[in-house]
């Protein structure tokens, strides 16, 4: 199912379009954008210089470091006052990053949306389940707009427990779910556990993004509820969801290449690889007013391919994201970072420990984190109570700031190796 008509565009007119909205946007962010202007100066480059889509690997990059230093309004190319929405990214390192909507971003992510539920498979005659938090983070907004642009009707249900969203399925007869893969699998065990059918559910597709997840969780997912599960893509501050999504052939997700211009890169040197090879995404957003990126780095693996879709669009296709460049690691849709629990685990015992941090996972999909803390030589490991209550406080902390499941495990010293 085709929403618009910029999906099956030919190339040349692809690319066309893509660089007349480029140079408008440089331009814009040129005028506009402080950082933006001193990343062109230093660089020698004028926007008026970029002549063809190739000549975009001149321009250095941005990531996501020049977005926190400039926190919380330095990348806005409009003033405030004509900025109507402000979301946040997933992050915990601190202070997540601020990104700026105008009217007409909001109008852009909503078609991008509506395009991304359309090629799922979803239509007016759905019921549409939001089981993604409503709030800073911007997945559930976008899924909700999309979904009231075709015509469907919305349930709103955010992170009720997954025996509620069972219990909602079934009495309101949903077709459609958008979740993270992992909420997706705990419905789908709360389904097995309690005894309801497939057949009882109305349930047909789910679309599912925010976090990797493996094939063999697609396999679950789909096995357990028998619906069609789809990877729906995107990332906070470049929009939110709605960059790409997987169509009914589930052989790459389409990137929407009106409104961003995709490249690969080798993660080490920064050289563009070849279409088929795996490298760093970078995304450069042409249609973006308020919070406009031009090359931005952002940390997921992934690789490209050109060709022909049966499914008849023209854009091209990125694979799934499996892995990151960083360290990094997304668990139920939160990114977390690891100087982050170091922080946390400093500000507690007023001294830096050595700690690692292992993901708990089900079905190959993080569901929370354990961390294992070295005692230092100043705690009384005679006494267990101490240790316990210890162990419990770091825990309380971590899970409060965090927002995922946390265990923690007190370690003797030195038994941690980098």
């Amino acid at each position: 199912m085709i929403w618009s008509e910029y999906e099956t565009l030919p190339r040349e007119e692809i690319e066309q379009l893509q660089l007349e909205r480029l140079q408008a946007v440089l331009n814009r962010v040129y005028r506009n954008v402080g950082f933006y202007r001193r990343l062109f100066d230093e660089a020698g480059i004028s926007p008026e210089e970029i002549t063809s889509l190739d000549d975009l690997g001149r321009i250095p990059f941005t990531d996501r470091e020049t977005l926190r230093v400039n926190q919380p309004y330095g990348m806005f190319a409009l003033p405030l006052r004509e900025v109507v929405r402000l979301q946040t990214t997933s992050g915990t390192t601190g202070e997540p990053i601020v990104v700026g909507y105008s009217n007409n971003d909001v109008e852009h992510w909503t078609e991008l949306m509506a395009r991304s539920l359309y090629a799922a498979g979803v239509s007016k005659e759905d019921v549409v389940q939001i089981a993604f938090d409503y709030g800073l983070f911007t997945g559930a907004l976008g899924f909700h707009y999309g979904a009231e642009r075709i015509g469907a009707t919305v349930i709103p249900c955010s992170r009720l427990s997954p025996e509620k969203q069972v219990e909602l399925m079934r009495n309101y007869k949903t077709t459609a779910l958008a979740c993270t893969p992992s909420f997706a699998l705990q419905i789908a065990e709360t389904v097995e556990r309690s005894g309801v059918a497939p057949a009882e559910l109305s349930l047909r597709v789910g679309i599912f993004g925010a976090e990797p997840w493996p094939e063999s969780v697609r396999e679950k997912i789909e096995d357990t509820l028998h619906i069609t599960a789809i990877d729906c893509y995107g990332l906070s501050e470049v929009i939110g969801p709605g960059v790409s999504v997987e169509c009914e052939r589930k052989n790459g997700l389409h990137i929407f290449e009106d409104h961003f211009i995709a490249e690969v890169i080798d993660p080490s040197t920064g050289e563009r690889l070849p279409d088929g090879q795996m490298g760093e995404l970078v995304l450069t957003t042409i249609t973006k007013e308020a919070f406009p990126l031009i090359r931005y780095r952002t940390g997921d693996l992934t690789s490209l391919d050109r060709s022909p879709c049966p499914c008849g669009r023209m854009t091209v296709r990125m694979s799934r994201v499996m892995e990151r460049t960083d360290n990094m690691v997304v668990v139920r849709g939160v990114n977390i970072f690891p100087s982050q629990i170091e922080r946390i685990l400093a500000e507690i015992q007023g001294e830096k420990s050595r700690f690692e941090m292992v993901l708990l996972k089900s079905e190959g999909v993080p569901e929370g984190i354990e961390v294992h803390v070295e005692m230092s030589s100043g705690m009384f490991v005679d006494e267990v109570r101490k240790l316990m209550e210890l162990e419990e406080r770091m825990r309380e902390v971590l899970e409060g700031e965090l927002g995922i499941p946390v265990q923690v495990k007190l370690v003797e010293p030195r038994s941690i190796h980098a």
